[in-house]
């Protein structure tokens, strides 16, 4: 815990009473909001070191409790360790549902809370988890927005390749579309990670789970450009040590999460295309077209990373809605009077 963060807790001082009467031993008041935060920082331990979660996960489960916290603090009713009402995490709920949340970040929340106090009982540092039998909200089924082909091919071609960062980015583009990849397993992409031989790429993804991904021929020739051309030239300019990730941003450091959606807005900006494109898009579009190409799921699903089947199968739902949008937009018989 950071020494800022520490509060000295308050001592009770005894006062010598008149009458020479016998005093009362002076006892701490534990402060329980500093135990809280002792409480958030471990977990946050916990998450990165023995899950291996990923350091966004991680920031985005700690939000979710700190954001109980301060509901608890706002509203009187005690700190994480010590919520004096049972149905707590009922008003807590209620008070989601009518501050504008979507169900899907209600469900997230609830979720992170569970897991918390289900952490903190396994360390008997709580007696029961006041989130077990709090129902989950079901989420409203929203499916994936993915790019047509057509799209795709308009990026692609809004790159200029002859520039060292123009080399950089056209790499970015064939391994979240080409290998989809998550952004985070992009950033942590070293040189080491790539076989050309066998055209794979290994990859790290949740939990630090390892994964083997198929790079094209796309991919591997933007490969060779980028690390053999463009990457020197970006160290070369800036006189840097060589970091180990794979990707450069200007600085010559290693590239962030948000630095590519930087990167993705500048490219989407030299197109026609008049919509917001993230890297987790590309992912969806990667997943649809290769069901469109006539993949089959199980294969889609390891290439994806995906624990379970049902995380993949949404993107079956994905090609379907495009199959019916194109036949309803070129089929000659819609036309017909």
């Amino acid at each position: 815990m950071n020494r800022s963060q520490y509060k000295k807790p308050s001592i009770k001082k005894s006062v010598k009473p008149v009458g020479g009467k016998k005093t009362v031993r002076s006892t701490p008041v534990v402060d329980i909001y500093s135990k809280s935060n002792d409480a958030i920082e471990k977990y946050r331990i916990y998450l990165d070191v023995e899950r291996n979660y990923s350091e966004h996960t991680v920031n985005g489960y700690i939000k979710d409790i700190e954001d109980f916290a301060k509901y608890l603090k706002d509203e009187n009713f005690g700190a994480l360790l010590s919520i004096n009402k049972k149905n707590i995490p009922r008003y807590y709920l209620s008070s989601l549902s009518t501050g504008g949340y979507t169900k899907k970040s209600i469900s997230r929340k609830l979720s992170s809370l569970r897991t918390f106090y289900r952490y903190l009982m396994n360390e008997g540092l709580f007696d029961e988890n006041p989130f077990e039998e709090i129902e989950t909200p079901k989420a409203d089924k929203v499916l994936p927005k993915v790019l047509y082909k057509n799209e795709i091919d308009a990026i692609f071609n809004s790159i200029d390749t002859k520039t060292a960062f123009g080399k950089r980015d056209m790499l970015i583009m064939e391994l979240l579309y080409g290998s989809g990849l998550r952004v985070s397993e992009l950033c942590d992409l070293e040189e080491t990670n790539i076989d050309y031989s066998n055209q794979l790429i290994k990859v790290f993804g949740k939990g630090h789970k390892e994964r083997y991904v198929p790079m094209n021929e796309h991919t591997v020739k933007a490969l060779k450009e980028y690390i053999h051309v463009g990457r020197k030239e970006i160290l070369l300019k800036k006189e840097l040590e060589d970091p180990k990730k794979l990707l450069l941003n200007r600085r010559g450091t290693e590239l962030t999460p948000r630095g590519v959606r930087v990167i993705l807005d500048n490219i989407i900006s030299k197109t026609a295309e008049n919509t917001h494109v993230h890297p987790h898009m590309l992912r969806h579009t990667f997943a649809t077209h290769l069901l469109d190409g006539g993949a089959d799921l199980r294969s889609v699903q390891e290439m994806l990373g995906h624990t379970n089947l049902s995380s993949t199968q949404i993107y079956t739902h994905v090609s379907s809605e495009q199959m019916k949008k194109s036949y309803m937009a070129n089929h000659p018989g819609q036309n017909r009077k």
